[in-house]
Order: structure tokens, then sequence, then C-alpha cells
């Protein structure tokens, strides 16, 4: 009955902190400009953020747009269209 009760235990905390955890992708964010901090730059044309939400997402740089001076831990704001980084200024 104990190994029971600590399953179901472990699953009804993993379970959403799994959730949370995964990126959403940045198509679904609204167009507009927003202030993120920097978790990962995965290379010159994408970066992985964090949002002021909490939420986590890799941004596209497009057009001539290129991420190679922004480094990790750095607070940038971006224009986000489409899912994709027309504009960006580090902060």
């Amino acid at each position: 009955m104990n190994t029971r009760t600590l399953l179901f235990a472990l699953t009804v905390f993993a379970v959403p902190a799994a959730a949370i955890a995964a990126p959403i992708s940045a198509s679904l964010i609204p167009d507009g400009t927003y202030v993120v901090k920097v978790e990962q730059v995965n290379d010159a044309q994408h970066l992985t953020v964090k949002m002021d939400n909490g939420m986590e997402t890799t941004l596209t740089a497009t057009g001539t747009v290129s991420f190679a001076k922004v480094k990790a831990n750095q607070t940038i704001k971006v224009s986000l269209i489409k899912g994709k980084v027309p504009v960006y200024a580090i902060q």
C-alpha cells in the first residue's frame, strides 16, 4: 500500500512540473514587443529565452538579424512577428 501511495504522489507532483518546464512555440506568442532573459544562445539565428511570465521558448532571427552579440543571462527587448524576431535590443 505504501508503494502505491508513493507512486501516486510522485505522479501528482511530477506531471505539473514537467508541463511547466516544456518550452512553447514562438508562433503561439502574440505579436508584440517583449523583454526576455536569454537562457542559452543556440547559434547566431536561435535563442532560448525565458519570458516575464516564466514560459520558455526558442526565438528565431529573421532577415539580416543575428544574435551573435547576445550572451546567456542578458536581458533583451525583442519584437515578435509571427514567431520570428525582426529586431532586438540588448538592455
